[in-house]
């Protein structure tokens, strides 16, 4: 089965998973701090905050920010859940935004621009499927309206730039992203002392570490701030230096594929619409296409995992979940709801190559033939 996604791991993660084991250390320590430096460069930031999660990485970056109860924060329904659970788990209330066009899934500035109220204290931009917002109007949008700016980051890791839109960006190197610790991510912010009020409300709230005390470099802790245990240990930290310095050639390689992609949809499935066709930075995280309206995608999925090809969708509106439906009753996102309706993902991954692309394409195109002969008849 050609798989959506799959990690690239191999003999040197080992190795520095033994490394861990055998110096006999593996909470946060030495290692996690590396790998907060090492990702700061890689993002052209001066430090970094690594975490258990890219939701907790949202949580803290809200909290940090001073986001709460009153407050109202912009968020696109065309994104993973926890986009909008953090802003609940702050007390704020999330606003849902439509998206630009469904071949433009980026949150809609005019919409966005709808909803400001007063309580409106921050909009929560999403870099879905590694595609970075524009940023400059965004920086200018947050200035007119005395907004703050979070940037789910998270299909964006090695992008220049990403993370930097606005007040605090969030990275996931969960296992099915561009480079992956198993669960974990980043924070990074524009003011140094919300990235320290970050990385305190990171460990409960603490002004010192466990390793600190135990090496002598403390002798005890205050407790500052309410915070929450969202650490990352010495394993994942020691994957990810290996996973790190690979990382700019894996986004090369997505980059390739992503081209490939294109060129053949448009030669063999002309009526699929591959989204963001006007070129911007990319992480290339997931391979969206858009079917033809009318087409039965289930079907469409099942002729292609028959065909030994797995697919996915990115992502159902998170304003039609239960949850979400329940709480905010009558959100209507008509573009949003459509990108949902018609999107497919098909597999992309640095271990993939040209023939898999076209493997894919032929799959995707003998599916639709199918489709379009069935409605024929």
């Amino acid at each position: 089965m050609l798989l959506v996604a799959e990690p690239s791991l191999g003999e040197e993660e080992k190795a520095a998973l033994a490394a861990v084991i055998d110096a006999g250390w593996i909470t946060m320590g030495d290692r996690v701090r590396a790998f907060e430096k090492a990702f700061a460069e890689t993002q052209g930031v001066p430090d970094s905050v690594a975490v258990s999660s890219a939701t907790a990485g949202l949580h803290l970056a809200l909290a940090a920010l001073g986001i709460g109860p009153g407050d109202e924060v912009l968020v696109p329904s065309a994104t993973f859940v926890a986009t909008a659970n953090v802003v609940l788990h702050v007390g704020a209330t999330p606003v849902f935004v439509d998206v630009e066009d469904p071949a433009l899934p980026l949150m809609s500035l005019d919409d966005a621009a709808a909803k400001v109220t007063e309580r409106t204290r921050a909009a929560m931009l999403v870099d879905y499927a590694g595609y970075l917002p524009d940023a400059g109007r965004w920086r200018a949008f947050a200035q007119a309206h005395g907004l703050m700016i979070v940037e789910d980051a998270a299909h964006a890791a090695g992008v220049e730039g990403a993370g930097t839109i606005g007040d605090a960006g969030v990275f996931s190197f969960y296992g099915n992203k561009n480079m992956t610790t198993a669960e974990g991510g980043a924070v990074v912010a524009r003011d140094p002392a919300v990235l320290d009020r970050v990385r305190t409300l990171r460990g409960h709230g603490m002004t010192t570490s466990v390793q600190q005390r135990l090496s002598g470099h403390a002798s005890g802790y205050d407790v500052v701030d309410l915070g929450f245990n969202y650490r990352m240990d010495e394993l994942r930290a020691a994957i990810g230096l290996v996973q790190l310095a690979k990382l700019p050639g894996w986004n090369a390689t997505r980059a390739t594929l992503t081209g490939l992609y294109r060129a053949r949809l448009a030669r063999d499935c002309p009526d699929i619409t591959v989204p963001f066709a006007e070129p911007r930075a990319s992480a290339h995280h997931i391979m969206p296409v858009l079917l033809p309206d009318g087409v039965d995608r289930q079907r469409v999925a099942d002729s292609l995992r028959a065909d030994g090809v797995q697919t996915s969708v990115h992502y159902a509106p998170l304003h039609h979940f239960t949850y979400y439906r329940e709480r905010f009753p009558g959100v209507s996102l008509p573009r949003t709801e459509e990108f949902a309706r018609r999107e497919l993902t098909l597999p992309l991954h640095p271990k993939m190559d040209a023939a898999d692309v076209d493997t894919v394409v032929r799959a995707l195109a003998r599916a639709l033939s199918s489709q379009r002969e069935g409605i024929a008849a």
